[in-house]
């Protein structure tokens, strides 16, 4: 058996370092490792939130998912279990459409306005109100009787039979199903009045004028007399509101008419005995009395006499002023004098032609001179004549211009003395004519309404009348569609919410970010029928290759390579501790290397049962002194492993622990075996673990996949730090990584062995 010396301390115990046993609390400790450990302490003691991260994981949501899925396949199969015998338990409803046609405008065949309301061509309130009119409570009494419904037995038909869930609930609960009543109750009237308007249903079709009326019932036959007959009752009484409405205007114009003639005759009535007795004569149109005629004809001939009077006054000033036949003759003479001009003209002209050739004095020059002097005097004659024209017209002009002028003196004072009497008269007289004008407008208005109230016309029509009722619900492809979406969504939120709910360690990350402690190896879980002697018997199973992983993994753990001295523990019982230390130890003893595997579970003790040795004497032996180390050493089957089983319990594990012969005893299986093993108890709740791990030269903390509490694992570490404990690393014991929804691969340890016949191999997983 090959054994390492030890070098001692200046106290005779082992150091600190990997080769050598710590010391007792209070002694001297390696600085590296002291301030890892405070590392890690003061990580313990922060806030539990760590590693929680305010971005989106969606890999980890997948994970989970992925871990969850039974929760959420089992989910999803209540669901749609529960909907589809949900709706083959449902009474089924038939739907019969009647489509309508609604126009804003009917075709008018009498124009008359205020007949109908003015709609504009952007409001929307016309359509919203025939929709609502379609519902209203006054077209579904309307319509049911039109059905024959409300009377006797016949409404029963209307209101749905129970189902047969509600039958089932009825037996249960000893309730008759609500589908009897009294038929003379008011409250079934009501009932049987809300179930009728519960069955209608109206769908406006979009960017159209039409409108869908549904009706649903149990009864396909009964769905398309009503949606028919729904459709004929709003046309009908469409028509009634208008009549009704024109019906109203007439009787109220009537009486309108009756007023206003006895308002016009009384007061024409006043009007005449006013002017008879201030002797008022009036024209009857808009040109006032016959005094005010007259002086407007005057004012207006007195205008035009001032303008003759104007003219000829002119035109005597320029005959006046006209000094010789050229200025008359520009001042425009009659056609007379123009012919004397033209005459003298031409003598005046064969006189001058003439005089080359005759003298004055000769007789024909005379002749000429004569006949030109004649027509001189003519001239002369004819202007005196035109002259005497003008001024006799200017007199005239001016002497009708002051007649007229006093003619108008005279009718304006009998104007303004009429006026002072006329000022009753014309109040009088409006009220005459707005009376006149008023009853003239409704006596119109009335016989257009009387025309128009005779042609009846309708802006509603039946586009497509009900067919027979079609199977509307219940649709089990569309519920079954429904219940899948509401149980993958119920299935997701409740596998998060037992994800969020579930505070165990599942996964070498959580290892990793909440105890900040480096994983050294994962170990798959054994199938219910496996056994760790079985599985460990196959060299190739997943087992096996997961703790000769971890053994390879321990070798690199320090600077100086696997511990001498390591202790196996874990925070609670049942963790898979006792196995990892026997498994490790038979591991290293395969590597050639002589191993000490000791007991020290003094509370629980299994590695005597696992090994097939008797546990008559053990470590509580030696440590009460009855024994010595070559006693209770027993070889086991396995080659250079040798094991101190715990022995007899003793009632104070923690004192026997924490004297000197536990560590005397390190001290020698350090010196005399290559590895020293311990087996140490859980350390939550016992003194027994933070005692064995201040001894060792390092510990590995055993963590159970699912089991183990992240602040169960955070309280366990800090009572390990606290003794100043060197903790290598984790382990994580009994996992499933298609269960946790990760695919780390830690089962398919069978990779050399595939291309050969082992079937047996090939099929674990």
């Amino acid at each position: 058996m090959q054994t390492s010396p030890i070098p001692s301390d200046d106290h005779g115990h082992g150091g600190r370092d990997d080769d050598q046993l710590p010391l007792p609390a209070g002694g001297g400790v390696q600085p590296v490792a002291f301030l890892r450990n405070q590392q890690l302490t003061q990580h313990l003691r922060a806030p539990a939130a760590d590693g929680d991260r305010d971005e989106i994981d969606l890999l980890s949501y997948w994970h989970i998912l992925l871990k969850r899925r039974w929760t959420v396949l089992a989910t999803l199969a209540i669901v749609l279990a529960t909907a589809l015998v949900a709706t083959l338990l449902m009474t089924p409803i038939y739907r019969a459409t009647a489509v309508l046609q609604i126009d804003r405008d009917t075709i008018r065949v009498v124009e008359v306005e205020g007949m109908a309301p003015v709609e504009g061509a952007g409001d929307r309130d016309f359509y919203q109100t025939q929709y609502e009119l379609l519902q209203s409570r006054s077209l579904a009494e309307r319509a049911m009787q039109q059905l024959g419904l409300g009377q006797g037995g016949k409404a029963e038909a209307l209101l749905l039979p129970a189902s047969p869930l509600e039958r089932l609930r009825a037996r249960f609960t000893g309730a008759e199903p609500a589908t009897e009543a009294g038929k003379s109750d008011p409250a079934h009237e009501r009932e049987v009045l809300a179930a009728f308007r519960a069955g209608l249903v109206i769908e406006p079709v979009r960017n159209s004028r039409l409108v869908r009326v549904h009706y649903d019932s149990p009864d396909r036959a009964f769905s398309q007399r009503a949606a028919n007959v729904v459709a004929e009752a709003f046309i009908a009484s469409n028509l009634e509101r208008r009549f009704d409405s024109s019906s109203y205007a007439k009787q109220y114009l009537e009486d309108r008419l009756q007023e206003l003639k006895l308002k016009l005759e009384d007061s024409e009535r006043k009007l005449v005995e006013f002017a008879q007795k201030e002797r008022i004569v009036g024209t009857g149109g808009e040109s006032g009395n016959l005094s005010e005629q007259r002086l407007g004809s005057i004012n207006a001939a007195l205008a035009k006499a001032k303008e003759d009077r104007i003219r000829a006054e002119a035109r005597w000033s320029q005959a006046q002023a006209a000094g010789g036949l050229v200025r008359f003759g520009d001042m425009g003479a009659t056609s007379i004098i123009a012919s004397l001009q033209e005459s003298r003209a031409r003598l005046m002209a064969e006189y001058q032609d003439k005089l080359r050739l005759y003298k004055p004095a000769y007789p024909l020059m005379q002749q000429l001179k004569g006949q030109i002097d004649e027509l001189d005097k003519q001239l002369a004659a004819e202007a005196g004549n035109i002259r005497a024209g003008v001024r006799a017209e200017y007199q005239a002009a001016v002497q009708q211009e002051s007649l007229l002028t006093a003619q108008m003196d005279e009718l304006r004072e009998e104007v303004l003395d009429l006026q002072d009497r006329s000022i009753q008269y014309n109040i009088f007289k409006r009220e005459v004519d707005t009376n006149r004008q008023l009853y003239d407008g409704l006596l119109q208005r009335y016989k257009e309404i009387g025309v128009a109230g005779g042609v009846s016309t309708n802006n509603i029509s039946v586009a497509d009348r009900a067919d027979l009722g079609a199977k509307f619900r219940p649709s089990l492809a569309r519920n079954l569609g429904l219940a899948l979406l509401a149980g993958l969504f119920l299935g997701v939120l409740l596998a998060l919410a037992f994800e969020h709910l579930d505070d165990t360690l599942k996964t070498p990350e959580d290892i990793e970010t909440r105890l900040q402690l480096g994983v050294l190896g994962v170990i798959p879980k054994l199938r219910q029928s496996e056994t760790p002697a079985k599985a460990l018997e196959d060299l190739r199973s997943a087992f096996s290759e997961s703790y000769r992983s971890l053994r390879t993994a321990l070798q690199f753990s320090t600077e100086s390579g696997v511990p001498r001295c390591l202790l196996v523990t874990s925070s609670t019982p049942s963790e898979g501790k006792s196995t990892t230390a026997m498994v490790l130890a038979q591991n290293f003893a395969q590597l050639g290397k002589s191993v000490l595997l000791i007991d020290c579970d003094l509370r629980n003790p299994s590695l005597h049962r696992q090994l097939g040795v008797a546990n008559g004497a053990g470590l509580t032996n030696y440590l009460v002194g009855t024994a010595q180390p070559e006693e209770i050493a027993v070889e086991t089957r396995t080659p250079k492993l040798t094991l101190i089983p715990s022995g007899p319990l003793p009632p104070n594990p923690a004192e026997l622990l924490l004297g000197p012969r536990m560590l005397s005893l390190l001290t020698i299986g350090v010196r005399k075996y290559d590895q020293v093993i311990i087996d140490g108890p859980p350390v939550m709740g016992l003194a027994d673990a933070p005692i064995l791990a201040n001894m060792a030269s390092g510990t590995l903390l055993v963590v159970e996949a699912g089991e183990t509490r992240i602040a169960v694992a955070r309280n366990a570490l800090k009572r390990l730090l606290s003794t100043r404990s060197r903790v290598v690393g984790a382990l994580l014991t009994k996992f499933e990584a298609h269960h946790a929804g990760y695919g780390y691969g830690y089962g398919d340890y069978n990779y050399y062995s595939y291309g050969t016949k082992a079937p047996a191999q090939l099929t674990q997983k």
